[in-house]
């Protein structure tokens, strides 16, 4: 699975975009294929704090 990750603080530049196992649901839990996804103004303002 391909995802971006925050690994420290600064501006763009610290958005990774890296390659991770693809998660396995647990009981009583569902799995979904999700082949896009937003950011919202949240999510990157969380990379400068």
């Amino acid at each position: 699975m391909r995802a971006v990750q925050i690994t420290r603080f600064r501006g763009p530049e610290v958005l990774d975009v890296v390659d991770l196992p693809d998660p396995t649901p647990g009981d009583a839990q569902q799995l979904f294929d999700v082949s896009t996804a937003g950011a919202n103004y949240a999510d990157t303002h969380h990379r400068l704090s």
